[in-house]
């Protein structure tokens, strides 16, 4: 079985993958598409004659240049799909409702042997998503479900400290922290990925691939040639922080709000 993978965090692809060839070493997964753009780009690119053809994709709702409800504004895609998510089990469950197959980050081997059985019970009429109900049902969090705060396990105390009080996330040597606007270094389980979905994105961007941000930490903005933009954060960041050239407009759209 051939298979696609839509999905702009490596290490969350390999490790489907990996899940994949234990439930079936024979499946093949023909790429992974890190954006909406690479994403219409490749499926566009693929007539019906080339060889081999995917069988069933894998797709990520939150991509580095957007929601992945995109792609199918912008090219037919007539393939079942499996999305992945990182949102909380009522949102999963309106997802089923609406004939979407779904896996929850991090993904379990167990559900990817359900959701694996179930598409080869459906293959032969695939359930495309309606466009609209999924994107009323991914509008609801945006309403209610964002954290106010955080619960940090450090040896035998339990840290409680509030969303409002974080300046950024970061992701280093495949851990992920958050600094408080007091300067606390502080360890959280979540990816990146599951906390762009937690934290309110009228108060939070993900600007690159490393770097959640709150809109009150960015001190100053530097432009570079080719585009680039340079953010000054307070705290200060170790590293130096630049916001994804796939990323640029909707950032400026997001600061100027």
């Amino acid at each position: 079985m051939n298979v696609v993978i839509i999905e702009d965090e490596d290490r969350t692809a390999r490790q489907l993958e990996r899940l994949l060839k234990k439930y079936d070493p024979s499946i093949h997964v023909l790429t992974q598409l890190p954006s909406v753009k690479e994403a219409v780009a490749w499926f566009s690119s693929r007539g019906s004659g080339q060889t081999p053809q995917p069988e069933l994709v894998f797709m990520d709702i939150h991509l580095e240049d957007g929601l992945a409800f995109r792609i199918f504004e912008q090219f037919h895609l007539t393939l079942p799909v499996i999305f992945t998510t990182a949102y909380d089990e009522y949102m999963l469950k309106a997802f089923k409702v609406n004939s979407v197959d779904y896996l929850l980050k991090p993904v379990d081997y167990e559900e990817l042997v359900s959701a694996m059985e179930k598409f080869k019970t459906t293959r032969t009429q695939p359930a495309l998503p309606d466009l609209n109900a999924l994107l009323q049902l991914i509008q609801k969090p945006l309403v209610s479900s964002f954290r106010e705060r955080f619960m940090v396990s450090i040896g035998t105390k339990i840290h409680s400290i509030e969303v409002a009080d974080i300046a950024y996330f970061y992701s280093e040597d495949k851990a992920t922290f958050f600094l408080t606007k007091s300067g606390q270094l502080l360890p959280l389980e979540h990816s990146l990925d599951q906390l762009s979905a937690m934290v309110n994105p009228s108060h939070f961007f993900r600007v690159n691939r490393q770097f959640i941000v709150a809109r009150t930490a960015i001190q100053a903005v530097h432009a570079y040639s080719a585009g680039k933009l340079k953010l000054d954060l307070q705290p200060a960041s170790r590293q130096e922080v630049f916001v994804s050239l796939s990323r640029l407009s909707e950032f400026k759209d997001w600061l100027g709000r």
